[in-house]
């Protein structure tokens, strides 16, 4: 009841709800674009497990604080360079989702050059859940620590990544939907998944990339992507 009656707590709420509702534009963006090769009936199942997968993830991670802070607690030191797990799982969900991105901008060129969409395989499910499941377990982990810093109240944590998955479950299907009528629009997605990966990289080796700058250019280019995809509806109004 103290924290209903809390302006402070409302106030922590609604900053650490936007926060996390921003750094879940990268998860939607990935499962957006790695669903996209699947059946859409299996791509709605996949959709609703990897965001089921990443709530459960930052509960579970919540439940968990200790431990957690452990995770930035130096491991190994290379070149003068502490690591802590953290560091290192970054590192590999960086590298990770490089890897991906750039196969699935390899996959993409190929198929239009072949001119052959392929027919996903029956382990095609599966294997994008795992995928899922990985780069969950990395979006997670940077967002619960960011959590932690900003609140101190583990109702008010629970509360705002709560809401915030509801909001990434709500937005992921047009988001979907979106990247796979527009094949420029998936092309553009792959490359930010490249961009995300190497500030993921870059922050497991201590150089913080601001993530203001990597949405903003997402936002922009995006912008105007929304201006092609008008201007070539119209053209087809047009020609009609």
């Amino acid at each position: 009841m103290e924290l209903l009656t809390s302006p402070e707590a409302w106030a922590a709420l609604l900053t650490l709800t936007a926060l996390e509702i921003v750094l879940g534009i990268d998860n939607v963006i990935f499962i957006s674009v790695i669903v996209s090769r699947i059946p859409p009936a299996q791509a709605k199942r996949a959709r609703q497990i990897g965001l089921l997968l990443a709530l459960v993830f930052r509960i579970m991670l919540l439940s968990l604080l200790v431990w957690l802070i452990g995770l930035t607690e130096p491991v190994i030191t290379v070149r003068n360079i502490e690591f802590s797990w953290r560091d290192i799982i970054l590192i590999g969900g960086g590298l990770f989702l490089i890897a991906k991105a750039t196969h699935e901008i390899h996959g993409e060129v190929e198929a239009r050059e072949a001119g052959d969409d392929g027919a996903p395989s029956a382990s095609a499910f599966f294997w994008v859940i795992i995928q899922i499941i990985i780069i969950d377990m990395v979006f997670s982990l940077d967002s619960i620590i960011t959590a932690i810093g900003m609140a101190q109240d583990l109702e008010i944590m629970i509360a705002a990544v709560i809401i915030a998955c509801v909001i990434m479950y709500v937005s992921s299907g047009p988001v979907a939907r979106f990247v796979a009528e527009h094949p420029t629009t998936k092309m553009l997605a792959l490359a930010f998944l490249v961009l995300i990966g190497v500030a993921l990289v870059a922050d497991g080796f201590k150089f913080h990339i601001p993530r203001g700058y990597i949405y903003f250019a997402i936002a922009f280019s995006a912008a105007v992507e929304a201006f092609n995809v008008l201007a070539r509806r119209n053209r087809k109004k047009a020609a009609r």
